[in-house]
């Protein structure tokens, strides 16, 4: 796992020396979401969504495996979190709720 982390962490960097900018990695990424939408493929795909007691969390939107079709976000993928991630998970989504009201 932690070296999994340290790839997607790092990911940037390659992504830069191989063609200057990391745009064009999320360019891919939206291209992919709006396949997914136009084909209604109901196919598993990590995005942004409002969590509705997802372990725990409401009211933030978190990147986590959902089905995607012709509505967007149509479910989400349940997945086994050990404790420690469950409350890594919940510490993301606190970090980023005290961000939000902050700004607003």
């Amino acid at each position: 796992m932690k070296q999994i982390a340290e790839n997607v962490k790092n990911s940037a960097y390659e992504i830069i020396e191989k063609k200057g900018a990391t745009y064009y990695g999320i360019a891919m990424s939206v291209r992919r979401i709006c396949e997914a939408i136009v084909r209604d493929e109901k196919t598993i795909l990590p995005v942004s969504s409002l969590q509705h007691d997802n372990h725990g969390i409401s009211d933030v939107a978190l990147s986590m495996p959902a089905i995607v079709g012709k509505d967007g976000v149509e479910s989400t993928v349940p997945i086994s979190l050990n404790d420690a991630e469950t409350e890594a998970l919940r510490a993301s989504a606190d970090t980023l709720k005290k961000v939000i009201e902050e700004v607003l």
